[in-house]
């Protein structure tokens, strides 16, 4: 029973904490803000995570291994090489909508954060390149292309929407997805 509650205390700190994260930007929030969120005391957020960047980093894994299933599930629906990339473009994008804070705060903080936190994005950003290529080594199957290169493009031209997108609810999701396929597209031929 006391590691049910231990387990439980453990979820909601980390789901406060991304959404105050998300919210507010990992420089903006406290382990104090954290924990006054959540009625808990401070020893009992430390007794969790060492501190605020052990925390930003459990959450920074569980943000991208829920991008990359999220992308693998919509991908894996369909067989024809343009519905994987229309299913890539949208579930990225979706994403990207539903944890729009998140995204921006990790553009958004990059200025002052500290190396290792650094360190750790890019390792993560690396890891969802390396899975995208596999993606892409199906949908450009027997065409002489640089995978990796397109990934990063793909990653690229993501990214940068997902940021618009933050910034702007405004953006036509059916537009953007036939406008990053043309330019994806013309890499298959």
């Amino acid at each position: 029973m006391k590691q049910k509650i231990i387990k439980n205390t453990k979820e909601n700190i980390l789901d406060v904490a991304r959404n105050l994260f998300a919210e507010y930007t990992y420089l903006c929030v406290s382990m104090n803000d954290i924990a006054s969120k959540l009625n808990i005391t401070k020893p009992a957020l430390y007794y969790h995570f060492k501190d605020k960047k052990e925390l930003y980093k459990e959450i920074l894994e569980r943000v991208f291994k829920e991008l990359e299933t999220e992308i693998f599930k919509a991908v894996n629906q369909v067989k024809d090489p343009k519905a994987k990339l229309y299913q890539l473009i949208i579930s990225y994008l979706k994403y990207g909508q539903k944890e729009k804070f998140l995204v921006k705060s990790l553009f958004l903080c990059f200025t002052k954060i500290d190396t290792s936190l650094k360190n750790e994005v890019i390792k993560l950003w690396n890891k969802l390149n390396f899975s995208l290529q596999k993606i892409f080594e199906e949908i450009f199957s027997n065409k002489q292309q640089d995978i990796k290169a397109i990934a990063s493009l793909f990653i690229s031209i993501m990214n940068g929407l997902l940021l618009e997108q933050s910034l702007n609810d405004k953006l036509n999701f059916e537009e953007i997805t036939k406008r990053v396929a043309i330019i994806l597209e013309v890499e298959r031929k």
